[in-house]
């Protein structure tokens, strides 16, 4: 599981630190970060967000909560992320399902996962 998390860590350290500074208070200093699983709790995918959460807790300086919306493959949680506010405050944890195979499993999806 080690060698798993170290690349995901890291794609998400990359990702939250290439984020743009827009306003000029300090990001996240309003609220806690949301991390969003697309799947039930008590999986795979759950048990490496609540890891990741737990390891972002201390660079952010804030609470992240993981919440999972579960159903439809995935594409719940990632319409729930999609339509959220862009201020970087709901990440989707995302996996292949809702972000490469659900496009050529589902006629309509409410989101552009490569937007």
């Amino acid at each position: 599981m080690k060698r798993y998390f170290t690349p995901l860590f890291l794609a998400a350290a990359a990702a939250i630190a290439a984020t743009p500074a827009v306003a000029a208070d300090a990001y996240p200093t309003a609220r806690p970060v949301t991390l969003v699983v697309p799947f039930p709790p008590g999986g795979p995918t759950d048990a490496l967000a609540r890891r990741l959460a737990e390891k972002l807790r201390e660079p952010l300086k804030q609470n992240v909560i993981v919440e999972n919306r579960s159903g439809a493959g995935g594409n719940i949680g990632s319409e729930y992320v999609a339509s959220a506010k862009p201020d970087g405050y709901t990440i989707l944890f995302g996996t292949s399902g809702p972000l490469a195979i659900n496009v050529s499993l589902y006629k309509k999806q409410n989101y552009n996962p490569e937007t």
